[in-house]
């Protein structure tokens, strides 16, 4: 780390102290991320209710939808049905079986890539879409008042310790 990024690092972690607030350390830090992740997953779990999905449906969905093109998130991007495999620790069957679900409640559909025949790429239709953002619209107005309450610089060491994290814990997922 440079020196200028230290000095910064030591004038927050002063200011937070100014203020009272010692930045949780190992155990809190753990225990908040655990909540963190147990409330998402509640959340996507009643999306899946909702919805008449499986939470694994959810998780596939979800990963379709990334497979969406950062520069057009409503149009439909293309993963393979191996790739949603990998990503989500999912035998080829139980691909099927989820693409299945999620093709008859009309949230995805299947097609041929122009440029290899051989690859099927699956896509989410614009509705699944819609159907997510009015559930997680009220996630969303939450997440904006909460983020209005931090500094831009706040934010940041917030965005690349959850980059970070993310990184490591999905390396640690595949290593295994």
């Amino acid at each position: 780390m440079s020196e200028q990024g230290e000095q910064q690092e030591q004038q927050e972690h002063d200011q937070g102290q100014d203020q009272g607030q010692e930045p949780p350390g190992g155990p809190a830090l753990g225990r908040l991320l655990q909540d963190l992740a147990s409330e998402m997953h509640l959340l996507g779990h009643g999306f899946a209710g909702a919805s008449g999905l499986h939470t694994t449906d959810v998780q596939a969905l979800l990963a379709i939808m990334r497979a969406a093109p950062e520069s057009d998130r409503s149009s439909s991007g293309g993963i393979t049905p191996g790739r949603l495999g990998e990503e989500l620790g999912l035998s080829s069957g139980a691909v099927t079986a989820v693409l299945d679900r999620l093709e008859r409640a009309g949230h995805i559909r299947r097609s041929r890539d122009t440029a290899d025949r051989r690859l099927v790429l699956v896509h989410y239709l614009p509705g699944a879409g819609r159907m997510a953002a009015e559930w997680f619209a009220p996630v969303a107005r939450r997440t904006e008042t909460v983020r209005a309450e931090f500094t831009p610089a706040e934010l940041a060491a917030v965005a690349r310790f959850l980059g970070r994290i993310t990184g490591e814990l999905a390396d640690l997922r595949r290593a295994r």
